[in-house]
């Protein structure tokens, strides 16, 4: 099938600061701004959060790696093309802005695809904040993260901050980094639970780039299903839990990847998923 997001216009593929690549069925993001360290804008905030959006009706990508231009991940919002600019807005354009930047984490979290974050460098404000959207995170010894908003007198409460970040790395964990603004080392990002593993930097994109390939070959419509339902378990008692995830099971044993895998097992054999 043709991917949806090769007929779309070229903006929605390629963005100014956005360069977006397929390979076997892996897509990778890279924020690209190099020499500013890779910061968002107006219109990159946008592009990704469109881009997101798009993957929910994509057949032929099966993971995403987000990663950035220069040995950085993202240096946040840009200082003169966003910061500047709302010091002088109105409250109803205020709002629609943080409303755009929250509808960017909605999209990754609610896209079908394991989305992966490769981090080196500087990976601040917004950038921590798509980091922490996405489901996993690798990163390297030299990264620092941090969630900056107090450092520009603005709450730590962003982009869902204050409900994903505690549940990656605990409230207390959370508490510290939103009220400080203080970076995260990478040894101590894999300490607490941030980074699911540090590479060296010059296997970053390639460890990101196998992880995601492995997701890819996986049974990628359960991989949807784990990820919807380790969203939605958020507000759900351990009983409405369980319920939700039996539902949730027998429809992934009416695929044919469970009965591929079955037999598979059988003939012994390797089974090949084809997320259907």
């Amino acid at each position: 099938m043709t991917s949806l997001l090769t007929r779309l216009p070229a903006a929605r593929i390629a963005p100014r600061h956005v360069a977006w690549s397929v390979t076997d069925r892996v897509a990778t993001v890279t924020l690209n701004r190099p020499e500013r360290k890779n910061p968002l804008t107006f219109e990159s905030y946008a592009e990704l959060r469109d881009m997101f959006r798009d993957l929910a009706y994509v057949d032929d990508v099966r993971a995403v790696v987000i990663t950035g231009a220069g040995g950085n991940f993202c240096s946040g919002g840009d200082v003169h093309d966003i910061i500047g600019p709302l010091v002088g807005m109105e409250m109803p354009d205020l709002l629609r802005f943080t409303r755009m930047t929250g509808d960017l984490v909605k999209a990754i979290r609610a896209c079908p695809q394991v989305v992966i974050s490769a981090i080196d460098g500087i990976c601040a404000g917004a950038g921590a904040c798509v980091a922490m959207a996405s489901d996993m995170r690798l990163g390297t010894a030299r990264a620092k993260v941090a969630f900056l908003f107090t450092r520009v007198g603005l709450a730590g409460a962003d982009m869902g901050a204050c409900a994903i970040l505690p549940r990656i790395v605990g409230q207390g964990r959370a508490a510290e980094l939103l009220f400080t603004g203080r970076s995260l080392g990478g040894e101590e990002a894999e300490r607490w639970g941030f980074f699911n593993r540090l590479c060296e930097p010059d296997a970053l994109q390639a460890d990101a780039a196998g992880l995601a390939r492995s997701l890819a070959d996986g049974p990628t419509f359960a991989h949807a299903m784990t990820k919807r339902q380790l969203d939605h378990e958020w507000n759900m008692g351990v009983e409405q839990a369980i319920e939700a995830e039996a539902q949730a099971q027998a429809i992934c044993m009416q695929t044919e990847d469970f009965a591929r895998a079955y037999h598979a097992f059988v003939a012994k054999q390797k089974p090949r998923f084809e997320g259907n």
